[in-house]
């Protein structure tokens, strides 16, 4: 379990400075079994997440406290708001349309290299309004996945392959740097982004989470430029500095699956956490019986918006 005098504690945000250890507070206790993909909707000031292996869509009112659920047609592993109206989805098998009131999905669009034994994990849109999603093989198979980006025409371009994992998204405040996250790799890499094209350039390694504190999963960005990355089998979602690869900040939480997280609210200092139960054993699962809930940590710093899909 994470140990919180394993990390230095201060009382100070900021580049370098001493790190802080915090934790976030259970908002719903829905204890699903994979929660992930969580996106703010501004304009309707309401959170979606998903359930994976649940095949739901939650959205989480704020204002009512309230969590529904909407049941889609296979395995969903992100979901994001359109800008004409509802909602995108990577399921199982390629690109969804959700209507929100009615609940009612359709195929949009699927890489021509899906196929039934891999499904589509994390995903987000830039600034442009393309959807940028990953597939991962639901056999363990290592290299089995690709990065995907969904265009508003509704073409799909490939980006990097092959990857065992796919997950966390995530860009610098001028959208120039795009973040990303292959989850056995335990490394979050930066790539030059093109956002006016779409595409990716320039490799490099900015973080490497260190041994015994889990693996990264989802992720995503600050005003200032910092990274937050959930740690699955961490106990943790960390802020990092990725200029320098330090960590900053520790929140931690009463799970070990920590899966993903967003930035919310009105003025968008509001951070929600999704975590998992899927996987743990009987005796986890009474030592974490918040596993599977939604989490709410106020972060002190803005956060990126969720943007639009445009198609």
């Amino acid at each position: 379990m994470y140990d919180a005098d394993n990390d230095a504690q201060g009382t100070q945000y900021g580049h370098g400075r001493m790190r802080l250890v915090e934790h976030a507070e259970l908002i719903v206790d829905a204890k699903v079994q994979l929660g992930e993909g969580p996106s703010w909707d501004a304009r309707n000031r309401v959170l979606y997440w998903v359930d994976i292996l649940g095949k739901q869509v939650h959205i989480y009112d704020p204002a009512k406290k309230t969590d529904r659920t909407i049941d889609v047609p296979g395995l969903v592993g992100s979901v994001v708001p359109r800008a004409s109206g509802g909602l995108i989805a990577a399921l199982q098998d390629g690109f969804y349309s959700v209507d929100t009131e009615t609940g009612k999905s359709a195929k949009l669009a699927a890489p021509a290299a899906m196929h039934d034994k891999i499904r589509f994990n994390d995903g987000k849109c830039d600034a442009a309004g393309r959807f940028l999603a990953g597939t991962m093989s639901l056999e363990g198979e290592k290299k089995a996945g690709e990065l995907y980006s969904l265009h508003d025409d509704l073409s799909i371009e490939t980006l990097v392959s092959p990857v065992t994992t796919s997950n966390g998204l995530a860009w610098s405040p001028d959208h120039r740097v795009l973040y990303y996250i292959d989850t056995p790799t335990k490394q979050v890499v930066a790539y030059d982004y093109d956002l006016s094209k779409g595409t990716i350039s320039g490799k490099r390694v900015v973080i490497q989470i260190p041994d015994g504190q889990g693996v990264p999963d989802g992720m995503t960005s600050d005003t200032e430029g910092m990274l937050w990355v959930a740690q699955w089998d961490g106990f943790r979602l960390s802020r990092w500095n990725p200029a320098i690869g330090e960590r900053l900040l520790t929140i931690q939480l009463p799970a070990a699956r920590i899966t993903s997280c967003v930035f919310a609210g009105e003025q968008m200092d509001e951070l929600y956490i999704t975590t998992a139960s899927t996987g743990l054993s009987d005796q986890a699962k009474a030592e974490q019986p918040h596993a599977g809930g939604l989490f709410y940590y106020k972060a002190g710093v803005r956060g990126m918006p969720t943007y639009a899909f445009n198609g």
